[in-house]
């Protein structure tokens, strides 16, 4: 949109356009999330109002939205930006959809990657809790020394984060 098809400000139109506020509570970040993903090229304020603030078109905010998200995915801020001008980098359609293919493949299989260590530890501290449950009926004392020689404790199937996070402290 150029700035000549952009509403001025108090004229019909111009609420479709978002201040910093909005694109930070819209984006459920924060006002200096957007300003420095700003900063760093990622978006950009379509114009700015007759008191100066900046304001965004709705192109921006899922831009926005996709940064925060692919910065949570793990990507860097750089690997986003090369993500956003991949496209404008190539000479024509078959490289630039083959080189994000290529791009989104591996960034797809790192997910996967992540998501089956995520899908292990949740059931591995599931498995913990489950075990602690028992152990808030305990009635030994001594506590944490009497815990060496529970049966609970001994038993094989113990999962691992139970026997590193459970055991006395030295």
């Amino acid at each position: 949109m150029t700035d000549s098809e952009l509403p001025a400000v108090g004229q019909p139109g111009y609420g479709d356009l978002l201040t910093t506020g909005d694109m930070a509570r819209l984006s459920e970040s924060t006002l200096r999330t957007v300003r420095f993903y700003e900063q760093e090229g990622l978006i950009e304020p379509a114009r700015r109002s007759s008191c100066g603030h900046r304001l965004f078109t709705g192109r921006e905010l899922m831009k926005l939205q996709l940064a925060l998200d692919l910065r949570e995915a793990g990507l860097s801020v750089q690997n986003i930006k090369d993500l956003f001008c991949l496209k404008a980098d190539c000479a024509c359609p078959e490289e630039a959809s083959k080189r994000m293919s290529n791009v989104l493949n591996e960034q797809i299989d790192t997910m996967q990657q992540k998501i089956a260590k995520l899908r292990k530890l949740r059931e591995e501290l599931t498995a913990m809790v489950s075990v602690l449950t028992e152990c808030q009926s305990c009635d030994e004392g001594n506590f944490p020394l009497t815990c060496e020689n529970c049966d609970v404790m001994g038993s094989p199937q113990l999962p691992r984060a139970l026997q590193v996070l459970w055991h006395e402290c030295e």
